[in-house]
């Protein structure tokens, strides 16, 4: 990860004025740019939401009137080229992510941009090149690594409270590619346009796994299609489904630990989502709601020592750097407002990053590409 602290938007950062954030994407009905990046924006103090721009002029105006941003542009070079624009947030649909990055890019700005970064490893290590050659700081929205939760059971592993660590295991949903699709969802059922079960939900998943117990090695991915299409929910017809809906993984943990995982499409009766991590003196897991752990409020449960159970550990206060959102009421925001946080402070401070940069996110991307079977 490049050094955020020589950059010019550190010099801002550091100076106490706001970030000028522009976010590509933020339509009048919000979307996921709505759901997460707006009120993460407006909790943390330090950024400025001054731009948006969506795919016509009429549109961003609507969402300009919509989400009180009074800067509004038609398209993203617009966007990038305006002077109180210095962090881009690219909020679209993966195959439209390389070009609006490097259009961000080619003006000179900053700019974090959702996960998957790109439709597949070469268009992610592409833009992680271009970001290198301008010198200036990149997000990748694999925002679960910032999740208090997570950062709490890092430390408790750190500190010994499962001992040595033997195994972990995660089971999870991913809520789509199941029986049913929502009508503005067909796109996620199209492997071609890479947000698939594989890049979205275990991608972050991993990704979160990685920041808590290491980086898997000889991780090995296997995909099964055991359902080919799923009904339209407004419709009632059938729509293809080229995307897997069944991922099972394993490696091995520094240190010699194993780990498993199973995302399979929809959502259960049963589990939707436990982590469990498994060790010589004690076992923590987490639990969610839905699969997603990026998104998803987080319960997480210990036993140690001469304990025969589970019991309930909550977060320390000193892990939540973002007061102003909940965990659960604002599950969706809560993650990627801590990462917002965590960029700010890599800004102000220097030292190792806490947010991941496009050279991780090519990296993310080469570690599920290369594991993945192909027999």
């Amino acid at each position: 990860m490049m050094n955020t602290s020589a950059s010019p938007l550190a010099e801002l950062a550091r100076s106490g004025k706001p970030i000028g954030v522009g976010i590509v994407g933020l339509g009048a009905n919000g979307g996921w740019a709505g759901r997460s990046h707006l009120p993460a924006l407006r909790a943390v103090p330090g950024y400025e939401l001054r731009a948006l721009s969506t795919s016509s002029k009429q549109s961003a105006e609507r969402s300009g009137h919509r989400h009180g941003v009074s800067r509004t542009f038609g398209t993203a070079a617009e966007l990038a080229a305006c002077d109180e624009v210095d962090l881009v947030v690219v909020a679209v649909k993966v195959p439209h992510h390389r070009e609006l990055v490097r259009t961000a890019l080619s003006a000179g700005k900053s700019v974090l941009c959702e996960w998957p970064l790109g439709n597949g490893l070469a268009e992610a290590a592409d833009m992680a090149r271009q970001a290198r050659s301008r010198a200036v700081p990149t997000v990748v929205g694999l925002q679960a690594r910032s999740h208090p939760a997570l950062a709490y059971v890092r430390d408790l592993v750190a500190d010994g409270y499962v001992g040595e660590v033997l195994s972990t295991t995660v089971v999870g949903s991913g809520g789509a590619w199941g029986a049913a699709v929502g009508p503005g969802d067909h796109h996620v059922l199209d492997a071609a346009n890479g947000m698939t079960l594989l890049t979205i939900p275990f991608a972050h998943t991993l990704d979160g796994l990685a920041s808590v117990l290491g980086e898997p090695e000889d991780l090995r991915i296997h995909l099964a299609s055991r359902r080919t299409s799923a009904v339209d929910t407004g419709s009632g017809r059938p729509v293809p489904m080229t995307a897997a809906d069944q991922v099972v993984a394993s490696g091995r943990l520094p240190g010699g630990a194993v780990a498993t995982f199973h995302y399979r499409g929809g959502v259960s009766r049963g589990t939707n989502f436990r982590w469990e991590i498994n060790g010589t003196e004690g076992d923590l897991v987490l639990t969610a709601p839905i699969g997603h752990l990026q998104l998803s409020p987080i319960t997480i449960e210990g036993g140690r020592g001469t304990s025969t159970g589970l019991a309930p550990l909550t977060v320390p206060e000193s892990y939540v750097r973002v007061p102003r959102l909940d965990a659960h009421a604002d599950a969706p925001a809560y993650a990627v407002a801590h990462a917002y946080q965590r960029f700010l402070n890599d800004l102000r401070e220097g030292g190792t990053p806490g947010v991941p940069d496009f050279a991780h996110g090519a990296a993310r991307h080469r570690s599920i590409e290369s594991a993945v079977s192909t027999a």
